[in-house]
């Protein structure tokens, strides 16, 4: 009976250790674009869609821009201040509360099974590159974190921006 316990526990902590490294970052571009063209970049509009004022506040809002700001800028591009910009971006960020539902032997001898329900928060910051001149997407990179809670994503916020901004411009 207690090895049954110790599995259990075994098992919730591998659950949580999944969850505490689930960063995930994708990129997608436009093959056709010379990406070596952009000089100058904008930052045009920003959304947070997130029910927590931990997560939807301007301050928030004020520190992707900065992350975002730097780290274009550590790749060559300049912020282009009051004129027109070869890229303009636009993000989005929310969090939203999930569940996963693990199965795993139980009972007498193991024969059985037990259902663990393990609640997080799943933080998704989406930032497009667009080209004003064509008007289109040319470069988008979606991270996602999740967490048991949203004042832990917005611990994770500066790394996802710095994540996904690290995979631009983006190799063919």
């Amino acid at each position: 009976m207690l090895r049954f316990q110790l599995m259990r526990i075994l098992l919730l902590a591998l659950v949580g250790a999944a969850a505490a490294w689930a960063q995930k970052v994708t990129i997608e571009f436009d093959q056709t674009v010379d990406f070596g063209r952009y000089r100058t970049f904008a930052i045009r509009d920003g959304r947070l869609n997130s029910a927590n004022p931990v997560l939807n506040s301007e301050l928030i809002r004020q520190r992707i821009n900065a992350d975002i700001e730097r780290g274009l800028s550590a790749r060559g591009l300049i912020l282009a201040t009051g004129g027109p910009s070869d890229l303009n971006v636009r993000y989005t960020f929310g969090a939203v509360r999930r569940a996963e539902v693990e199965a795993f032997p139980a009972g007498w001898r193991g024969f059985g099974t037990d259902i663990v329900r393990v609640p997080f928060t799943e933080g998704t910051l989406v930032i497009d590159l667009r080209d004003p001149r064509t008007r289109s997407l040319v470069w988008r990179g979606i991270s996602t974190e999740d967490k048991s809670d949203a004042a832990k994503i917005e611990g994770k916020l500066d790394n996802m921006v710095k994540k996904a901004l690290d995979k631009y411009p983006p190799k063919r």
